[in-house]
């Protein structure tokens, strides 16, 4: 049923290089040179895989839990821990009087002229001391979800206080997920791939599916990672698709919805950094033009169900060969880039 689908619906179109404005209403698009180069790519594959069993194809192991078994690839990549100094973020917290209800940006500039600099120099203000207090309150018992949700009702998401929230947790709080996908509305999730720190080291769990039913397996061990002590998930834009791509597969199999924990999204502090600097922000021109990497070999991800259909109908790994791989740096670049945002605004100096 699936592969009739994705053969009928094909969710990106294939334009001349160059020819952004070729693409008509569709989704995506691939240019020309990365078509056939990931035709040419899956021929070469289909032919050095042939006859190789799963796997001996993949470094991992099966896994089994309450929704059945899946397969897991687990890897180890360096990562530089960020050293945060979250003094910084308390001083940007409350040097913000638009925190205090009735302060604008306008009143703001009033006050600074007239020396009110910081919640702190409100507690003594005639008319906005109750407020601030409040405000002050707040910010030495709250979570930092309840401190993201709560700025959030006054700034944009994008906000730096909102990304400076993550300066309430330890590296090791982080989970990183990226998902690859049988298509854009309510088809299977045929990869979650999880990132999480493990000392120096970025930890990436993969959950494949080898066949469709496997994805129930897969769903729960992803799941689990998020239900540690004081997890926060991060994600590139994660809030409009992975997240609720995720909750709508849990919906499908009456697993419930994933736990209410912190959600930091790449994308939308990206764009917000780096808004007149540059093009794009894929992932993939993020981690080329900020972080300095390249890749090799990388198929585009609009052609992953493709891919992936290619293996379900000839049972040859090597298609899920650069799926696999592709999901790896995505996860590693996330949690790249996510570092590299704090601490350029809080790290210790």
């Amino acid at each position: 049923m699936w592969q009739q689908r994705m053969q009928s619906i094909r969710e990106y179109e294939v334009v001349r290089d160059g020819n952004v404005f070729g693409s008509s209403l569709s989704n995506s698009i691939v240019f020309t040179s990365e078509y056939d180069l990931a035709q040419k790519q899956m021929a070469a594959l289909l032919a050095r895989f042939e006859n190789v069993p799963f796997k001996s194809a993949f470094s991992g192991k099966e896994i089994t839990n309450e929704g059945g078994s899946c397969f897991t690839c687990e890897s180890r990549l360096d990562l530089m821990r960020p050293t945060l100094d979250i003094d910084r973020f308390r001083e940007k917290i409350l040097g913000d009087l638009t925190l205090v209800r009735g302060i604008g940006q306008a009143t703001e500039k009033k006050l600074n002229a007239r020396g009110y600099l910081s919640l702190s120099d409100l507690l003594n203000h005639p008319t906005f001391r109750a407020g601030a207090r409040d405000v002050v309150e707040r910010i030495s018992s709250a979570t930092s979800l309840e401190i993201m949700e709560w700025i959030g009702q006054r700034h944009a998401k994008s906000h730096p206080a909102i990304l400076g929230a993550a300066c309430m947790h330890d590296p090791e709080d982080f989970v990183f997920i990226d998902i690859e996908t049988l298509g854009l509305f309510s088809r299977p999730i045929i990869l979650f791939g999880v990132g999480v720190v493990e000392g120096h080291a970025l930890g990436i769990h993969q959950y494949l599916l080898r066949d469709i039913p496997d994805e129930v397996a897969a769903l729960t061990a992803t799941i689990g990672h998020l239900s540690g002590d004081h997890p926060a998930l991060v994600t590139f834009n994660g809030k409009s698709f992975d997240l609720p791509y995720i909750a709508d597969r849990l919906a499908y199999y009456g697993m419930g919805s994933p736990c209410r924990i912190p959600h930091f999204d790449v994308l939308h502090f990206s764009r917000r950094r780096w808004k007149d600097l540059l093009p794009s922000f894929c992932l993939t021109a993020l981690e080329r033009e900020i972080l300095g990497l390249g890749r090799e070999d990388d198929i585009p991800g609009q052609m992953v169900p493709e891919f992936y259909e290619m293996y379900l109908r000839t049972g040859n790994v090597g298609t899920l060969v650069p799926i696999v791989e592709h999901n790896r740096q995505d996860v590693h670049s996330l949690a790249l880039l996510f570092f590299h945002l704090l601490e350029e605004s809080y790290g210790s100096a």
